[in-house]
């Protein structure tokens, strides 16, 4: 496969290079789940810490192919991460760059690629990886007062930035905890499709509205709905609920939903 040929190809290319520790591929990678249509995961090893450099940054990238853009993930709270657009083939590579003493924080175990003098190796042998798992305290601490702020949008006629919260929701709510609830990483709504029952999927669906103020108030009661559900099941007794701003919400949610 092109990520394969890709990840070998960058092997070679860095192999030589005195700042380089090492190279290793995470992601699909792992779980021998990728195909066509699957990102690259690769994380860069270096001597010196260079991920505060968009500049080195980019100019690692720019060794490893045809390199259409380049730019940090930010927005995704991952700076050290370069997202890239390759051509010839036209692929998307994620490059983490990281200092040894990073390597034994991490979520997965990547597949060690180069390993200069073994320290990669030494390093993940005396760590464990730990996925983030949803704060339920979290979740609830925050979740009836983003109900309120779409009843509010929707009331005044700002549908877009209500359709844009259900998003929220489903990020960061609703598909880690399905995934929880089907035994499968919480990676917010990724492949959904695939790793949730039918029943699951389903209720997750109903929170998908249109452009229309009905629509909207029938998925923002699907999702109290499912959330109600998922918190019924998952939620332990350490979690305090926000009783009392459920039931104001609620009785917002009737009022908003009884004017014409």
């Amino acid at each position: 496969m092109i990520q394969a040929a890709f990840a070998n190809n960058a092997k070679t290319i860095l192999e030589p290079d005195d700042n380089v520790i090492g190279l290793a591929v995470a992601g699909s990678w792992l779980t021998n789940e990728m195909d066509e249509f699957s990102d690259l995961d690769l994380i860069l090893v270096t001597k010196e810490n260079i991920s505060g450099d968009k500049a080195a940054m980019l100019a690692y990238a720019k060794k490893l192919g045809d390199l259409l853009s380049g730019f940090a993930g930010e927005h995704v709270g991952e700076p050290r991460v370069l997202i890239c657009l390759y051509d010839n083939p036209l692929l998307h590579v994620d490059i983490k760059f990281l200092t040894l003493d990073e390597c034994d924080k991490r979520i997965e175990t990547p597949v060690l690629l180069l390993d200069k003098d073994g320290q990669l190796e030494n390093v993940i042998n005396n760590s464990i990886a730990k996925f983030p798992y949803p704060d339920l305290q979290w979740i609830e601490d925050r979740f009836w007062t983003w109900v309120h702020y779409m009843l509010t949008k929707i009331g005044r006629g700002e549908y877009f930035e209500a359709l844009d919260a259900f998003g929220l929701l489903r990020m960061h709510i609703f598909g880690p905890l399905l995934h929880v609830q089907n035994g499968s990483l919480p990676r917010g709504v990724r492949k959904v499709e695939t790793e949730l029952v039918a029943e699951d999927l389903e209720d997750l669906k109903r929170t998908l509205p249109v452009y229309e103020r009905r629509s909207l108030l029938d998925s923002l009661r699907n999702s109290v709905s499912l959330y109600r559900k998922l918190r019924s099941v998952l939620f332990n007794d350490k979690v305090q609920l926000q009783q009392k701003a459920e039931q104001r919400v609620m009785l917002y949610f009737d009022e908003i939903e009884n004017r014409k």
